[in-house]
């Protein structure tokens, strides 16, 4: 064979490489775990920007929503799980359903935007919810609440997207302590977890929500900061999430970084590698 022949070999090998290592990779993302980043702080403390974590998929079965969406803005790539799995869209089913437990977290498809969201399970289908003084309350009874301390943080830029935290001690220069009050909430299941305060606002006193059959209600642990299924889909919010939404289950905390990129590695937070999600 020619120096020329081989050449050419070698370069169709290395596309048929390539072409193979996609495949599997996309296979392993769209059944087994999905790799998810967390871009704000909607989840905190449990979840901090930065930390970067699979989201397994087999928890709850599968659905329209368990095929990826491929979004690179910068290359003019858009491709949503409804372009590749849109035939399954509408019966709110699943395939190998699991079911959901209160006090997990989830990442689901937003039931309007197609977005990948991640939230905390409060309520299943059939039970009201409300929100007094700050109060979650589940079919009329308030959950049990303990004090956790306070979450303390650097005010300041956080992430990729440069936001900027909210503090209970008030507006916050860079680098300065950025303060907010923390409870231990004990869902009616016994699922303890870990919420946070900022401040009095109309998110904190709502009417009463009732979930429907086939869906679920979701809550950022940032209780001022989130917006989740308080807020109705027609006022730009979550609403109720279909069970068909569901993508997975946040387990464990893989790798966390402080800083605008994961390769900025003296921005690592240690502490948080292999971490379980609670």
């Amino acid at each position: 064979m020619t120096t020329e022949g081989k050449k050419q070999n070698g370069f169709v090998e290395t596309v048929k490489t390539i072409f193979w290592a996609l495949v599997i990779a996309g296979v392993f993302r769209s059944v087994f775990f999905q790799p998810f980043w967390i871009p704000s702080g909607s989840m905190k403390d449990t979840l901090l920007i930065g930390d970067f974590l699979f989201v397994n998929k087999m928890a709850y079965g599968y659905s329209y929503a368990s095929c990826p969406s491929v979004r690179m803005p910068r290359f003019g790539v858009n491709i949503d799980a409804k372009d590749l799995c849109g035939v399954f869209d509408g019966d709110n089913t699943r395939f190998l359903p699991g079911v959901p437990e209160r006090g997990d977290v989830v990442v689901f498809r937003h039931p309007a935007t197609g977005l990948d969201y991640i939230k905390r399970l409060i309520a299943m289908p059939g039970e009201t919810v409300q929100m007094k003084k700050g109060v979650l309350h589940i079919d009329g009874k308030a959950v049990e609440l303990a004090d956790g301390g306070l979450f303390e943080e650097p005010a300041g830029p956080q992430g990729p997207q440069g936001l900027r935290p909210r503090c209970e001690n008030g507006p916050v220069g860079d680098g300065g302590n950025c303060v907010k009050s923390r409870q231990i909430e004990t869902l009616p299941n016994g699922v303890s977890h870990g919420i946070l305060n900022i401040t009095n606002q109309s998110s904190d006193n709502t009417g009463v929500f009732t979930v429907p059959e086939g869906h679920f209600f979701f809550m950022g642990d940032n209780r001022d900061n989130s917006t989740d299924s308080r807020v109705p889909r027609a006022a730009r919010g979550v609403g109720f999430v279909p069970f068909e939404n569901l993508i997975g289950r946040a387990d464990r905390i893989m790798f966390s970084s402080a800083g605008r990129s994961m390769f900025f590695f003296w921005t690592w937070r240690g502490d948080r590698f292999f971490k379980a999600v609670n």
